[in-house]
């Protein structure tokens, strides 16, 4: 086995989300999210699916729990439901959806796993969503409250934090476009939704710091972008979709400010104080990665300015990205030196692929382009750190098959395969890999 030269104490783990392994969705009290809505709306998910079952991990937590165990993760990160804490998104807490984040934690302990709990993975309170969502500035304050919830309850055992993931995916999928849940098609109005949920992440880092959390970081979406052509047009689209996806999220989180083509957008929704909130010392920097996007300038007419393009000559994955390991390794190189001093350590919090596989005769999940995939990334975050980035972990996406939003169940992501009419789990290949990997860096630091 190739072992990528990464720092000791470099974190290997797994990465799953409430809404899209749970399951139990109408039980213990849990009340319903956006995406229970949408999911439940013919034509939004690809195979008819929905997240009501999912990888029943809430009743097969112990199951799950011994697969980590099995797979030596040393971090394991996961997100907390917020319609099973608190059903209508405020008010009084689920005593049972807390008793379920305290046997998953303290499971994760008693097995040496470090803990990384996200608050908040696209699932909000449907509640709160009738109230507007997160156009409405009063959810910011429900958030907060939340986290302080969650934080007093939770903060004395979980290692690492992450308020928001992928604001991008949230703002500009969930309401910019509407290919995901609340499904608005709002355009550039979106931008009120970006700027409430980065006030999110700061509040929450306010409540999780005041509770006594230790290592609070973020996890959002990055791609390089790479222009279709040289040609101008081509490249103005490139660089203002770059500073919608890429710079409205990084730069108030580590600058305190909004990318300059953006800023004028925004200047009638940032009140006294809010990018002060928003920039919160953070302990890590999380980068949740998958492929660069080639990006063109738009037909006139058309309702955005960029549009999209295939990137040929490249490995596909069942999700359609683009397979360029390159690509992380130069945008933690370049991040790197634009930011410098500003910019905490990072963390790969989510990467991993999609295939379609299926057990064999023998039992056996053959998953090899997934094992490509990991290597080739981990070596890309390899020659990234060998070139001075520090990046402290990567969390592969994800442990279990799950329900995969719009593609429902069609793009298998897991290390463990889960077959969707008994639940049986079965490691694939790639998690024996893993898990291979995993003892391999730790003989060799401890040599």
């Amino acid at each position: 086995m190739s072992v990528p030269q990464l720092p000791e104490g470099f974190v290997f783990g797994t990465s799953t989300s409430a809404f899209q392994v749970e399951g139990a969705a109408a039980e213990d009290g849990r009340g319903p999210s956006i995406w229970d809505t949408f999911a439940g709306r013919p034509g939004n998910i690809v195979d008819g699916s929905d997240g009501s079952v999912a990888a029943d991990h809430y009743h097969r937590l112990d199951e799950d729990l011994a697969l980590l165990r099995r797979l030596g993760a040393r971090g394991h990160r996961f997100s907390i439901s917020w319609s099973r804490v608190l059903p209508s998104g405020r008010g009084a807490p689920n005593p049972k959806g807390l008793a379920f984040y305290d046997r998953l934690i303290d499971g994760l302990l008693e097995a040496g796993i470090e803990p990384m709990a996200t608050l908040y993975h696209f699932d909000l309170p449907q509640h709160l969503e009738d109230d507007g969502g997160w156009l409405n500035r009063s959810t910011v304050d429900a958030f907060a409250d939340y986290a302080a919830l969650v934080a007093d309850r939770f903060a004395d055992r979980v290692t690492h934090w992450v308020p928001v993931s992928e604001p991008a995916v949230a703002a500009l999928m969930g309401y910019g476009t509407g290919e995901h849940a609340p499904g608005r098609k709002l355009s550039f109005d979106a931008l009120a939704v970006a700027h409430h949920l980065l006030l999110a992440h700061g509040r929450a880092v306010i409540e999780l710091r005041t509770a006594g959390a230790e290592s609070v970081g973020c996890a959002n979406n990055h791609a390089p972008m790479w222009p279709a052509s040289d040609d101008e047009a081509d490249l103005g689209a490139t660089k203002l979709f770059d500073a919608l996806w890429n710079g409205l999220f990084l730069e108030p989180m580590l600058l305190g400010r909004y990318p300059a083509d953006l800023a004028p957008l925004l200047e009638d929704l940032v009140r006294p104080g809010d990018l002060a909130t928003i920039r919160q010392p953070l302990d890590f920097y999380g980068v949740n990665y998958y492929s660069p996007i080639r990006v063109a300038a738009a037909d006139e007419g058309a309702d955005t300015p960029f549009r999209f393009v295939p990137l040929l000559g490249h490995e596909q994955t069942a999700s359609g990205w683009s397979v360029v390991p390159r690509a992380l390794r130069e945008w933690l190189i370049l991040t790197r030196a634009r930011f410098r001093a500003g910019l905490p350590p990072f963390v790969i919090t989510e990467s991993g692929a999609s295939f379609h596989e299926q057990p064999g005769a023998d039992g056996v999940v053959d998953d090899g382009a997934r094992i490509g995939y990991l290597q080739a990334h981990l070596e890309a975050v390899s020659a990234a750190v060998q070139r001075g980035v520090d990046v402290r972990g990567y969390y592969v996406w994800s442990l279990l098959d799950s329900f995969e939003w719009v593609n429902g169940y069609t793009t298998p992501y897991g290390l463990v395969h889960v077959d969707r009419d008994t639940l049986e789990r079965t490691p694939k290949r790639s998690f024996e890999w893993y898990a291979d990997l995993i003892a391999a860096q730790a003989a060799a630091n401890n040599s």
